[in-house]
């Protein structure tokens, strides 16, 4: 018998953007990019309004499955924004038929 090498490993969750993200770097991210006032008000929870913090929001987050939820969905919403503002500024060329 010859010894046929094994598929490499597929990812265990190949389209989900969040897979290996930590909750620190959701917040981070959201933080940098609308800043914390502007996070505040499209996540109204306290620990992005009062004195907010990537530490307090990992806290409260971690114990909130509601607001973790709301946060994810921002994140998600944040990078097809992205994808969206680098098509615009880069128009690709029309395809070949």
């Amino acid at each position: 018998m010859t010894d046929v090498p094994a598929p490499a490993p597929q990812p265990a969750q190949p389209r989900n953007p969040l897979h290996g993200l930590t909750l620190e770097a959701i917040v981070t991210a959201l933080a940098d990019y609308y800043g914390w006032e502007q996070l505040g008000h499209l996540v109204p929870i306290r620990c992005f309004i009062s004195e907010p913090s990537v530490g307090s929001s990992l806290k409260f987050l971690r114990k909130t499955p509601w607001a973790r939820d709301k946060v994810e969905s921002l994140y998600l919403f944040m990078l097809r924004e992205q994808r969206r503002e680098q098509q615009q500024q880069s128009p690709q060329e029309p395809p070949v038929r």
